[in-house]
């Protein structure tokens, strides 16, 4: 993988741009790689350059990232306020569902969709998906699409004002554990044991509602980098980006254990 600075935007010139319209929306949608499908659905406030890192990680790991542009300024490091103003347009948005447990956020309509189109065109046994913070319980409501088939749940956050709620429907909830039981499929969790947003209660909601087709993992406060980006330092001051804003990528580090578990969880069940 070639060098990207984590300190300055992001040009996304080794992506290619494209527009998709599914179901009624048009959102533009970065490609790069080849092989089966893994969606990467960016955390708050949008497509940075650490996202798009672990974007090229898939990609290097043998996947076609498909990496939709669902807020903020792709691949700009925003500043607190430019950050701030994006995380509470997407509070307000219909479209995400922030607020209020026990509902689908409309937006994955539109991702099972892309999911769908992204099997179609790469093949291979299925998709990968993976949602981060804002978007982190999006990739559970994609195992209603049959194609998908490895989700992973980094630090999913939502719904903000329930800690120990879950942003899917119960009806779908029901619909999504009864074909892990059946396909005998895994959906993999990560968070930071500190986290104030992604707190306990959420892994335990998911447990609960999930049983053992949830694998969990909850990383130390002190494997968190120290340093991350302006956004972060002002509005998220503990561990929370575990393969992203918070990874620290060295070796026997646990946030470089998690990204590496999480590739090989892409590979064991795409590469068939």
């Amino acid at each position: 993988m070639r060098q990207q600075t984590l300190t300055q935007d992001d040009a996304l010139d080794d992506f290619k741009a494209r527009e998709f319209t599914l179901e009624g929306a048009t959102k533009r949608v970065h490609l790069a790689g080849t092989g089966p499908a893994v969606i990467v659905m960016t955390e708050m406030p949008g497509i940075s350059p650490h996202v798009a890192r672990f974007a090229r990680w898939v990609r290097d790991a043998g996947f076609t990232v498909y990496m939709p542009s669902l807020f903020g300024r792709d691949g700009a490091i925003p500043d607190a306020d430019e950050g701030a103003a994006v995380f509470r347009r997407a509070c307000v948005s219909a479209e995400f569902r922030a607020f209020g447990a026990g509902a689908s956020a409309p937006v994955t309509v539109w991702l099972r969709a892309l999911a769908r189109q992204a099997h179609a065109d790469c093949g291979g046994p299925g998709v990968g998906a993976i949602g981060m913070c804002f978007t982190g319980n999006f990739a559970l409501s994609l195992m209603l699409e049959s194609a998908v088939l490895a989700p992973v749940l980094s630090q999913p956050s939502l719904p903000l004002d329930d800690p120990g709620g879950l942003d899917i429907a119960p009806e779908d909830l029901a619909a999504v554990r009864d074909r892990l039981d059946r396909e005998d499929l895994t959906v993999l969790g990560y968070r930071f044991e500190g986290d104030q947003v992604c707190r306990a209660e959420r892994f335990v909601a998911l447990a609960q509602a999930l049983g053992d087709r949830f694998v969990s993992r909850t990383l130390p406060d002190s494997a968190a980098h120290d340093a991350p980006p302006p956004f972060f330092q002002r509005h998220v001051a503990f561990p929370h980006s575990v393969v992203t804003a918070h990874l620290i990528d060295e070796a026997g580090q646990p946030t470089l254990a998690a990204r590496d578990e999480i590739l090989a969880f892409f590979r064991r069940r795409l590469h068939a």
